[in-house]
């Protein structure tokens, strides 16, 4: 019998009908088990033979195309409510089928190593995976290379959210994810394209470093082709083939590699955002990012500090950019560990952005903001927006603020909140103030919050020379 069987499977192989490698091929990230974007046209794209027809067709959806001399081929579906599950079906020289495609909302989940950073490292792995069945969550991991030309193509596979595929899947990616799903209701698709130790210039566009005056620098420097840190380099092996893809938005926990560099981020990071905009053909992406986690010793007095200048850069693009929102994280940070392993509420303060940046919900997503200051009597009286529910001061007397005169020489301050959305500011040491910071260290010791259990960014009332600044 065993024979016999073996003799079958030879046999009908002898008939199968011969497929050429050149033949249309759906590009690698139309595998089982994929979420497609609802309500936008949907873009099915691949490579084949020069002058091959090429059919696509999905829930009544369909549409055909030619490969072109240089062996790629593009169409686009019209656009779906969400639902599914549904096959898509690609023929050319052969017949591709893709099988349990949901369509839903998708998300791009990028950065460094704290977006990169997995499940099973994070806190209370064991039960945060035993509990990740959720099989309208697909989950997608683009290897982690860097390139010197924009690759076409990525190798990987959709999986379905579960005990199996979860472990080592980005923390922040998914319970961003889960949130979102609870909330909406709709399969979420998360593609997480991140990479650890890397820095925004390597997420960018050769033509967007060089038509940028103040970073153009960078596709002139000597480049180790084998070092991931390189420009340009993980946007072309790691965002250059997905941006055909239609998507919701994107969100970003990166900037550790650029602390150093904290003035020209402030340049950098905007151009970076609208550069994958460009390439994903939608002006408005909402972009989604992490402010930097507190990090290295507790300091007692005011100082300088790179990370504090990194995330006045990251503040100023949140402000300028009403498409961008950012979750602050001063309260989820390690001294002794880059790589703090409380992901949920970081993935959770993202999940809330979103709602209210692509989704438009009524909802705060937002810690307190400083609008205006006004100095009399020897103290300094701040002005907040997104005040919601109250100004509070969490597990404590009111703490994080320094003030200074004209000198600029920064001294802790003692603070109160006032009515529902001022504080007052002020130092024995400091007769005629001028100037308040807050939170402003490598690890932020704040507690001002508002009613939607919201931190404060930490920030800054001067315009002093930054100390990142190139002299």
């Amino acid at each position: 019998m065993k024979a016999n069987l073996l003799a079958l499977v030879a046999l009908s192989l002898t008939f199968l009908p011969a497929v050429s490698v050149e033949a249309a091929t759906p590009h690698g990230i139309f595998t089982d088990h994929m979420v497609l974007q609802r309500e936008m046209p949907i873009p099915v794209w691949g490579t084949g033979q020069p002058g091959e027809k090429v059919s696509v067709r999905m829930a009544g959806r369909s549409a055909e195309t030619t490969v072109d001399d240089q062996g790629h081929w593009h169409v686009e579906l019209d656009a779906l409510p969400a639902g599914g599950p549904h096959r898509l079906v690609i023929e050319g020289h052969f017949r591709a089928v893709v099988r349990d495609v949901l369509v839903g909302e998708v998300w791009l989940a990028s950065g460094q190593s704290n977006m990169q950073w997995p499940i099973n490292r994070s806190f209370e792995p064991e039960k945060v995976i035993a509990a990740s069945n959720h099989p309208n969550l697909r989950l997608f991991t683009v290897p982690r290379r860097a390139t010197e030309e924009p690759e076409w193509n990525v190798n990987g596979a959709w999986q379905v959210s579960g005990p199996e595929s979860t472990p080592e899947f980005s923390a922040v990616a998914y319970h961003f994810g889960v949130a979102l799903h609870e909330k909406l209701g709709v399969p979420v698709g998360m593609v997480s394209t991140n990479y650890g130790g890397t820095p925004a210039e390597a997420w960018m566009s050769k033509e967007s470093l060089a038509a940028n005056e103040m970073v153009k620098y960078y596709v002139d420097q000597p480049r180790d082709l084998n070092n991931a840190q390189r420009p340009y380099g993980l946007y072309n092996a790691m965002l250059h083939p997905l941006a055909p893809m239609a998507v919701r938005g994107a969100i970003w926990y990166q900037g550790e590699s650029n602390a150093g560099r904290a003035y020209e981020y402030a340049t950098l990071f905007p151009a970076m955002i609208a550069d994958w905009r460009r390439a994903f053909r939608q002006p408005e992406l909402p972009f989604l990012f992490v402010q930097l986690a507190p990090f290295m010793d507790k300091t007692s007095e005011p100082g300088d500090s790179n990370w504090a200048e990194l995330r006045e850069a990251q503040r100023a693009t949140a402000q300028n950019d009403q498409h961008t929102a950012m979750a602050v994280i001063t309260d989820v940070g390690d001294e002794k560990d880059i790589h703090p392993i409380w992901k949920q509420p970081v993935g959770e303060r993202l999940a809330l952005a979103a709602r209210a940046i692509a989704y438009g919900e009524d909802v705060e997503f937002h810690g307190p903001e400083v609008l205006d200051q006004h100095a009399s009597d020897g103290q300094i009286t701040l002005k907040f927006a997104h005040a919601a529910g109250g100004l509070q001061a969490k597990d404590g007397p009111l703490s994080g603020f320094a003030i200074a005169g004209e000198d600029g020489k920064f001294v802790n301050a003692t603070a109160e909140i006032v009515g529902q959305d001022e504080v007052r500011v002020k130092s024995d040491q400091v007769a005629e103030p001028k100037y308040v910071r807050y939170g402003w260290a490598n690890f932020p010791q704040g507690n001002l919050w508002n009613g939607a259990s919201l931190p404060t960014s930490p920030f800054r009332t001067d315009e002093f020379r930054w100390t990142t600044q190139p002299k």
